[in-house]
């Protein structure tokens, strides 16, 4: 299964340029890098990402990581993908950019 990260350019770049990461502030705040299911990542960028421009979308295989990634409660108790350890870029299958029209957040048409 396909999980997504959403990231500022600024991160992915960062994530490029050093190998690894563990995360955006909010993933070191919460001591794990947070993901979504392609049925999630609309709320999460609505919600988190407002607003927005200069946004990167990765996508990674959730069984190529392991006893890390752990499905845990979250918005309304749906689970969501949490990974326990720094998000590395060979982890990374692809990613695109996620432009905004009309105010929302413009998802591959891989997602659906």
């Amino acid at each position: 299964m396909l999980i997504y990260k959403i990231f500022r350019a600024s991160e992915w770049a960062q994530l490029q340029a050093e190998g690894a990461t563990s995360g955006a502030p909010v993933d070191i705040a919460d001591g794990y890098v947070h993901f979504s299911t392609a049925a999630q990542a609309r709320e999460t960028a609505a919600k988190h990402f407002a607003g927005e421009d200069d946004l990167v979308l990765l996508a990674l295989d959730s069984d190529a990581l392991g006893d890390a990634l752990r499905w845990e409660p979250s918005r309304g108790g749906a689970l969501f993908p949490h990974l326990y350890r720094p998000l590395r870029l060979d982890d990374v299958l692809w990613h695109r950019p996620l432009p905004r029209s009309d105010g929302l957040h413009q998802f591959p048409p891989e997602m659906i």
